[in-house]
């Protein structure tokens, strides 16, 4: 809703449109509003027209209109020049159903809360329209296949039909809560091709289109020139419930682009060298915004291929101001009624770029000539790892003997050699007949490329490299080329809209005859949700110990992710997806060697099957028609005949039933006070898990494959789930008990406690019997178990727990549950080198500490010989004591000997805000209290 208009800056467009003028400002003397960076613009208008002087202040949008772009302070050296905390309300939120499933649970939850507490459960309703998309839960069960697509919709329905009653329910109960039903398309191609409208009109007035996703990849949309980023499910849901997000005012680094791409080049390669160049700089908790003569070079589609991936280089963002390209493309995808007043907003708001727009003002600057960006891929192990694709061989060569803590393999000289054989079958995987592709082969060595998966938004929504694919599968099929046998493929488009117009070029049918069908419209392989490998091919990796291959165009490849018997993972372009299917190995050259032979005997080599942009540019001319668009998203929300047959329960509280295996009232508000206890220093902790660099929300809590023994398939099982109908930690996110279960349960894991071995195990000390007291427990003897049961153990002894990580803590997905599952296990903080953004954030949402080692001090685990052994006190957070942001407390370790180390470390809770929610227990605990005082 507007604010109050303090400073007189409600204005109309042409007197109809009411609007807020931003240069109103600036003639105020408020601050120099026209050299903002556009992105700031975008924030500095939401605090404007939403300041009604008790959640968003006069003082606020005066410290936002004078943003200077002087860099924030470093940890610890409180709040400094230019860290300014202002409060942000996005216009709406939207949420896929991995994330959307556990955020409606909590939303449930809290409704039977308040009941319980004798406050009214309907306060508990989104306030802000939120819109949830299906698109995490189709596996690539069938590939290869005609009927891949219908038979995977099948069992996405039987697998996880009382997740959709639930969500069905959801509908019902809560006002502003749409549901985009199943084999839609992927949330953020959805939200690119259709949600989005870049400016909004409510009430009569006109805005900038805002949002938060509890998805990273949010960041997609800002190539539409939209502002918004992903967030952990705990602090979307605080705003749907009317809450903003209290945040720092940022800094913001241009990024200069000029130049051309050359041939051959396309927009994955043109991301991956972003994605690089951006980590390298560091642009954690920061603002990127592309500018210069270069990006009138960049397609929308191209944008959002680039912005996709901020998360994969930490920035909260990356934002494409609104131009001639962003009115193109709206009209382009059936959008051109929203064109008008999209134009005569931006303009007149100063929000519209042109090659003569000034340059901002920015923090810092960074700048890619796109003549020098080559073809690429990244991997085996992070997304920012980029290799150009002529050391592609020499490179992954180098990372099988690379030392693990390298991100390498750690084979020896010996092991390179291995080779397995498969034997001869008539089928592979699910409905994909061997007879279908190629003869099948009687060996595999390292480099064997068994999953090639064009699949995730990243890729998917570009239009260039979709072609691109489908007229390097043209070019293949009429040389007589098909994949190895051993290869698993498949297509996953992130819409509808994609197969239209890959058919309507003729180009699909060469996609299908080397295999690559449509297996479904959400996010597969990119999440983990790759389905079974043919047992004789897993046989055969599994007994040479060989380091097989997962080749796929997401933006995702960290460890276990793809597949538990996939080792090394590479994003590629979907065009060379297709090369390395062809191939079947990622020990090649591709520029140099054969792709293979033809059916005239002859070597063909990928330059033969490489579009030119020419041809790329033709098809896309003639075969993309805003028609495609408005079919398909004509009648999104019930288009679905299978999704409108779920009826669900009705009644605004939930009925939960204790027999469930994937919907459960979680424990977060059964007991909770309507008063918040005091907080007490930590104190006779063990560390539950000791862990190197870059950890991922993916080793914390894993989305893929619940294996059998796990400690959460133990519990499926004891529950009668029979092990083909475990489906994934994802999908059972709605259930806390499977989920705490399977927190630090990635295969992949390394706990430093057991020497970096692998697997989410660790040490427990047992408490002596004669001493009941924690710090007794100094002198136990371990027991090597299970994270899970060691942390029901300690909770038995009454002892708290801590991890302790190194740098980049917390990389990866908006995952909540990476911090709903440690506070379950009794984690009471986290102790690494640094954070990623999000994850900072939900772990002070779900009331984890999170403390940092401070910055230019030799203070860090490994230098000061932590070994997990020991025993932790946290102290200077009892009490009273803990109440300013960034604050030191002090850390002592005892060692087994009884040896101390005393270290200060920074309590990494950024604004006043987030020190109000740790002292509730909680983002959503301090809501529900305070809704329930209100009512």
């Amino acid at each position: 809703m507007p604010g109050k208009d303090v400073f007189g800056a409600r204005d109309t467009l042409e007197g109809q449109i009411a609007f807020y003028r931003l240069s109103r400002l600036e003639d105020l003397g408020v601050g120099h509003v026209s050299r903002l960076p556009f992105s700031i613009k975008v924030l500095l208008e939401v605090a404007l027209r939403t300041c009604d002087g008790y959640q968003v202040t006069e003082d606020d949008v005066r410290n936002l209109a004078a943003w200077s772009g002087s860099p924030l302070p470093r940890a610890g050296e409180g709040p400094g020049v230019g860290a300014v905390e202002f409060p942000f309300k996005p216009a709406r939120v939207i949420m896929q159903d991995m994330t959307g499933v556990p955020a409606v649970v909590d939303l449930a939850a809290m409704r039977a809360a308040a009941k319980r507490l004798g406050g009214d459960p309907n306060k508990i309703n989104p306030l802000v329209p939120v819109d949830l998309i299906i698109d995490h839960s189709v596996q690539v069960d069938y590939a290869g296949a005609f009927n891949a697509l219908a038979r995977n919709a099948e069992m996405e329905f039987a697998r996880n039909r009382e997740r959709y009653e639930f969500l069905r329910w959801g509908q019902k109960a809560f006002s502003n809560f749409r549901v985009v039903p199943p084999a839609t398309g992927i949330i953020h191609q959805v939200n690119l091709e259709f949600l989005a409208r870049v400016v909004l009109l409510r009430d009569g007035v006109a805005f900038p289109d805002t949002v938060v996703g509890t998805d990273s990849h949010t960041t997609m949309i800002n190539g539409l020139g939209v502002l918004g980023w992903g967030v952990g499910g705990i602090e979307a849901e605080a705003v749907m419930l009317g809450q903003p997000i209290y945040m720092l005012a940022p800094q913001v680094v241009g990024f200069k682009l000029h130049g051309n791409l050359r041939e051959g080049v396309t927009a994955t390669d043109l991301t991956l060298t972003v994605t690089q160049m951006l980590r390298k700089k560091g642009v954690v908790d920061k603002f990127v915004e592309f500018y210069g003569p270069g990006l009138s070079q960049i397609s929308l589609p191209d944008r959002a291929t680039i912005a996709n991936m901020a998360p994969d280089y930490g920035a909260t963002m990356s934002f494409f101001p609104v131009d001639a390209e962003t009115l193109r493309y709206l009209r382009l995808t059936g959008r051109g009624d929203v064109v008008p007043l999209v134009e005569r907003y931006a303009k007149a708001q100063g929000l519209f770029r042109t090659d003569e727009t000034p340059k901002p003002e920015f923090s810092d600057i960074i700048e890619l000539n796109l003549d020098d960006v080559e073809p690429s891929l990244a991997g085996p192990k992070r997304p920012q790892d980029r290799v150009p694709l002529r050391e592609m061989k020499a490179s992954f060569r180098k990372a099988l003997t690379a030392p693990v803590k390298e991100r390498g393999f750690g084979l020896s000289e010996s092991d390179l050699s291995r080779k397995s054989e498969i034997g001869n079958r008539k089928e592979i995987g699910h409905g994909a007949l061997a007879s279908d592709l190629q003869p099948p082969i009687s060996e595999i060595g390292h480099g064997a490329v068994i999953i090639a998966a064009i699949t995730s938004c990243t890729n998917t929504s570009n239009p260039s490299v979709m072609v691109g694919a489908g007229l390097v599968a043209k070019k293949a099929v009429e040389r007589g080329l098909r994949p190895p046998a051993y290869v698993k493929t498949s297509l996953a488009p992130g819409s509808q809209v994609v197969t239209e117009y890959l058919r309507d070029a003729g180009l699909l049918p060469y996609l299908e005859q080397i295999g690559f069908n449509v297996v479904g419209y959400g996010c597969t392989t990119c999440i983990g949700n790759s389905g079974p490998i043919a047992p004789e091919i897993s046989q055969a990796v599994s007994e040479g110990n060989l380091v097989a291959v997962a080749v796929l165009s997401g933006n995702r490849n960290f460890e276990g992710r793809i597949h538990p018997i996939v080792k090394a993972n590479y994003l590629a372009s979907p065009p060379l997806v297709v090369a390395y299917a062809l191939a079947g190995t990622t020990d090649i050259d591709l520029t140099t060697e054969p792709i293979g032979y033809g059916k005239d005997g002859q070597a063909v080599f990928l330059r033969d099957l490489w579009p030119t942009q020419a041809e790329i540019a033709q098809a896309i001319s003639a075969h993309i028609k805003p028609e495609m668009f408005q079919k398909t998203y004509g009648n999104v929300f019930d288009g679905n005949p299978t999704w409108n047959a779920i009826t669900g329960s009705a009644g605004d509280l939930y009925q939960w039933n204790p027999d469930s295996t994937y919907i459960q009232e979680p424990p977060f508000f059964v007991d909770l006070p309507l008063e918040p206890g005091g907080l007490r220093d930590i104190r006779g902790a063990r560390v539950l898990a000791l862990l190197g660099d870059s950890v991922t929300t993916d080793h914390i809590s894993p989305a893929s494959d619940i294996p059998e023994n796990s400690p959460a398939g133990r519990y499926l099982k004891e529950h009668g789930v029979v092990r083909r109908d475990f489906n994934t930690y994802g999908a059972r996110r709605g259930n806390d008990r499977v989920l705490v279960r399977g927190t630090f349960a990635n295969i992949r894991l390394k706990n430093l406690m057991l020497g970096g071995e692998e697997g989410g195990n660790t040490l427990y000390f047992r408490p002596p019997t004669t001493d009941s007291g924690p710090r007794s427990a100094v002198g136990g003897q371990p027991e090597k178990m299970s994270i899970y049961d060691a942390a029901m153990k300690y909770k038995a002894d009454g002892v708290p727990l801590v991890v302790i990580a190194g740098k980049e803590y917390g990389t990866g997905s908006s995952r909540d549950w990476a911090a709903k599952g440690p506070m379950l296990l009794g984690i009471k903080a986290a102790l690494a080198e640094s954070f990623e953004r999000i994850h900072r954030s939900n772990l002070v949402g779900m009331g984890v500490l999170p403390l940092q080692f401070k910055d230019g001090h030799a203070e860090r685990a490994e230098s000061m010989g932590l070994t997990g052994h020991e025993v932790i006190d946290i102290e200077g957070i009892g009490g009273e004591a803990l109440r300013e942001p960034r604050q030191d407390v002090t850390v002592r370790a005892t060692r087994p000997d009884g040896s101390q180390i005393t270290f200060t470390m920074i309590a990494r809770l950024d604004t006043p805000v987030e020190v109000d929610y740790y002292r509730n227990g909680g983002i959503l605990p301090t809501v529900l209290r305070k809704l329930v005082r209100e009512a």
